[in-house]
């Protein structure tokens, strides 16, 4: 009778623990990364009664819980935040923490810091790789990442340009159509120049390139370049053909005192399609092209798809400054929970490796984006009502437990 109340005992003690988990689940059910816990139950030894083919078994109660994160996919929420990520598939993003211990989540809200380095929303910083000169090697060691670059980039002078221009081949001799385009020198100052196309016959076209004479000093020619077209019957340019293409443009002597620059006008695509042709449609500038570029200041940081870390400037460009590191974990379910929706390894979590998204069987980093926490509260609300009832039940049995011994003491002491 008396191990009646051990063992009632240990069913309270499990469905009291069964509910703090269940409870501490249902907490995190907006925890970004978080991951539900599964429980097991796990019966005691029995006691062996009688002997031969008498005994039989009674069984001692119920043995402390076994808690098991489950590992499962949470469902990713598009958030748009410049510095938020999400894991889809295997990985978990590194972290180090305040002593300099490697920890472990899913957790991918993460922001920069007044120092210009990645943290979790708590402040740990996020480990990557560090880009040189914008390109990072994932095979390296990793640190924290740094979203620090110079807070001006400098101008760069244009060294190629192109136009796709359609030339109406209905146009009579001596017509004209005139195209301008932008270009940068190498102060960051932008020039107009104007390409102006005149028909002389029929499938011949001559052009000049200038540049307004304001923006040369005294003395400085504003035609840069000037030659013949010549149309096949398809509208396709054969002269000059691709072999003469780019036409090379010299400016020189500019007002700013910056320095002269070269350019490269390409007729051709990369493909060896003419960029200029001669249709019977109105003369038209379809896109233009050029690759200088003024100076500017950072304006954003942000995430890309894959975990690369980027500089914006306002001037439109982008600097790639690292790439976050994504760890293989061997035996997740070893791993400890230390708070700030983190985990630390232990002797049981096998080798830890490092690697890039989408490498060595690591899923995908996608941008903008949380991983849900995965806990189902409607199950879980089912687990509660279940140990609610066997918490009770278990108090039942003291209960009766407790009767019966009444009863017996009144019989030897009535």
């Amino acid at each position: 009778m008396f191990p009646a109340y051990s063992v009632s005992l240990s069913a309270l003690q499990a469905d009291s623990s069964a509910i703090d988990v269940v409870g501490n689940d249902l907490a995190n059910l907006n925890t970004t990364g978080y991951k539900a816990t599964d429980i097991d139950f796990e019966n005691l030894m029995s006691q062996s009664l009688g002997i031969g083919q008498s005994m039989s078994q009674v069984g001692m109660g119920v043995g402390p819980l076994q808690t098991v994160t489950s590992y499962t996919q949470g469902t990713l929420t598009t958030t748009n935040g410049p510095t938020d990520a999400a894991i889809q598939g295997n990985g978990f993003f590194v972290v180090k923490g305040s002593d300099g211990q490697m920890l472990y989540t899913r957790d991918g809200s993460f922001q920069v810091n007044d120092q210009g380095q990645l943290v979790t929303a708590t402040g740990e910083a996020v480990q990557g790789w560090s880009a040189v000169n914008g390109v990072v090697n994932p095979s390296g060691a990793v640190g924290n990442l740094t979203a620090q670059a110079g807070s001006t980039i400098p101008a760069t002078a244009t060294t190629t340009m192109s136009m796709d221009v359609n030339l109406n081949a209905a146009t009579a001799a001596d017509g004209t159509f005139s195209a301008p385009i932008q270009v940068i020198d190498s102060q960051g100052t932008s020039h107009t120049l104007t390409v102006t196309f005149t028909e002389t016959s029929a499938n011949n076209w001559k052009y000049a390139v200038t540049i307004p004479s304001a923006d040369l000093q005294s003395g400085g020619t504003t035609t840069l370049a000037s030659s013949t077209l010549t149309f096949n019957p398809d509208g396709s340019l054969s002269d000059p053909d691709v072999k003469g293409s780019p036409v090379a443009l010299k400016i020189s002597g500019l007002a700013d005192g910056a320095a002269d620059v070269d350019i490269n006008w390409n007729l051709y695509n990369a493909d060896g399609s003419s960029m200029l042709t001669q249709y019977a449609e109105a003369s038209g500038v379809s896109s233009t092209s050029q690759n200088g570029y003024s100076a500017g200041q950072i304006s954003s940081f942000s995430l890309q798809n894959g975990g690369t870390l980027i500089a914006k400037y306002s001037n439109g460009q982008q600097i790639t400054l690292g790439q976050l590191a994504l760890a293989n974990v061997p035996n997740p379910d070893s791993l400890v929970s230390v708070g700030n929706n983190e985990l630390q390894s232990t002797v049981a979590t096998g080798s830890i490796t490092l690697g890039a998204a989408q490498s060595a069987g690591l899923g995908k980093i996608t941008a903008g984006a949380l991983e849900t926490s995965t806990v189902d509260i409607a199950n879980e609300f089912a687990n509660l009502l279940t140990y609610e009832r066997s918490y009770q039940a278990a108090s039942r049995v003291i209960t009766t437990n407790d009767q019966m011994l009444q009863g017996i003491l009144e019989l030897i002491h009535p």
